[in-house]
């Protein structure tokens, strides 16, 4: 323990340990599936639409859990939380893993994401409940690593497995998280401060958002303008309700907050824009450089082990020389990435792709850790679950909305290219581009929002 870490924050930097690794295996589980959907398509005879549930259906229940978790959290301690979704992602592997018809596999991926979701809203609720805020950069950046982690080993190890079983054993490695909850136990009931657990919880102000929140990912799914109504609708009612309801599902106060309302803003368009590296990625490699899966799969770990080797030195210097410096750093190493694959792609030696996304993948892991810090001091403690959990769903809806959108991107820029420009890596250059200047505004937004605060909570700690 150092000089200047108190009990509190012992056993919190204990808890972000176990949620390091109960990160890698979340992450695991969320991606290993997209690589079976033609085979358990083929399985059952039925559509690819159909079979990608197993992802899509994860993604939405993923992202609405980390809401009801955290709203669960500013009402009740954590310790009965975390138990609960535990339990549920493990009796959702295990219908998976038993699943004889499409049906029960999708409802075994469904129980577990309505498991798993406790871990996103658990990662950024415990740095609030248990660190200080110029101590909180390094306890969010042990989360990132987590994901970084199990973006390194969940290729391999599916691979691993398809290689000797079918694809119902993917449900089995993140069955180790339950090994994890005795300790989770044990370090919750020794420190936890709880919630209120008080109050009725607002049932139909959730079931509101979670109608929004369906429409807008089926809306984007299958291009369909029914769904956009009645995600408008559902978006109305909500609102409607949360101004009436006596203990609404999230208090209409929260986001006539400024802040919290930009760094939601940051949250979906930096999301988006991530996801056009992490999604466009692989595309590039395989459409203008005709590389194999195999090798595609090859060529992203070095960036993820990157992430996974500095994520933690983007959260110690977030706590030494401010938000702002790592979000300036992260954001410029970004731009530097969108900037030289506009340039470069189709021309660049395949073995280069990865080094440049390398820069790209440590800018996104030190912008999260800059931004989650950012965003946790916008909230009153009181709100702090409700809050960051919103930020969680938006945060993975944008990253849902947005693969639907590049992939429309990219099959229409193909038509209308100007004469001139190749038709594989022309249109990557141009969403790159665009990709490099979307950023250029975020960190002008953040500057402009978080710079003065982050600058005054310099001057006060020196």
């Amino acid at each position: 323990m150092t000089m200047t870490e108190n009990p509190l924050e012992r056993i919190g930097t204990r808890l972000m340990r176990l949620m390091m690794v109960t990160a890698a295996l979340s992450f695991m589980s969320a991606m290993s599936f997209n690589i079976v959907v033609p085979e358990i398509s083929r399985q059952f005879g039925i559509t690819l639409a159909q079979a990608s549930w197993l992802s899509s259906g994860y993604t939405l229940i993923y992202g609405f859990g980390t809401v009801v978790y955290g709203k669960l959290a500013d009402r009740f301690s954590l310790r009965p939380i975390i138990t609960t979704g535990l339990f549920v992602f493990t009796a959702g592997s295990l219908t998976g893993l038993l699943s004889q018809t499409f049906w029960m596999a999708l409802a075994g991926r469904l129980l577990q994401a309505a498991g798993a979701s406790v871990v996103p809203a658990m990662a950024m609720i415990l740095p609030i409940r248990y660190f200080a805020p110029e101590r909180r950069g390094s306890a969010i950046s042990m989360t990132a690593v987590g994901l970084a982690i199990g973006g390194v080993l969940g290729p391999v190890v599916s691979a691993l497995l398809l290689s000797f079983a079918n694809w119902r054993w993917l449900f089995v490695p993140s069955l180790l998280m339950l090994a994890l909850l005795p300790l989770f136990r044990k370090y919750l009931g020794a420190g936890e401060a709880g919630g209120a657990g008080q109050g009725k919880l607002d049932a139909p102000g959730g079931g509101l958002l979670f109608a929004a929140t369906a429409s807008l990912l089926l809306g984007f799914t299958y291009w369909n303008g029914w769904f956009f109504a009645a995600f408008a609708v559902a978006t109305a009612l909500f609102v409607l309700h949360i101004r009436r309801a006596q203990e609404p599902f999230v208090r209409p106060g929260l986001f006539r907050n400024r802040a919290y309302r930009t760094g939601l803003l940051l949250t979906v368009l930096g999301a988006a824009a991530s996801n056009g590296l992490l999604l466009l990625s692989p595309m590039l490699l395989a459409d203008v450089y005709r590389l194999e899966s195999k090798w595609i799969g090859f060529a992203l770990v070095p960036a993820a082990f990157a992430s996974a080797v500095l994520g933690r030195r983007g959260g110690k210097l977030a706590d030494r020389r401010g938000n702002l410096f790592v979000y300036t750093i992260a954001a410029g190493l970004i731009i530097l990435c969108f900037t030289l694959l506009s340039l470069l792609s189709g021309t660049l030696p395949a073995w280069g792709i990865p080094l440049v996304l390398l820069i790209g993948n440590v800018g996104l892991t030190f912008v999260q850790v800059a931004l989650t810090n950012s965003l946790s001091g916008t909230l009153p403690m009181t709100e702090a679950g409700i809050g960051m959990g919103l930020v969680s769903m938006t945060n993975f809806l944008a990253i849902a909305v947005s693969g639907s959108l590049y992939g429309f991107i990219v099959e229409a820029g193909r038509e209308v290219l100007a004469p001139g420009l190749d038709p594989d890596s022309g249109v990557f250059s141009m969403i790159y581009a665009a990709l490099a200047a979307l950023y250029i505004v975020l960190l002008v937004i953040y500057r402009m929002q978080f710079g003065a605060e982050d600058r005054r909570e310099r001057s006060v700690a020196g």
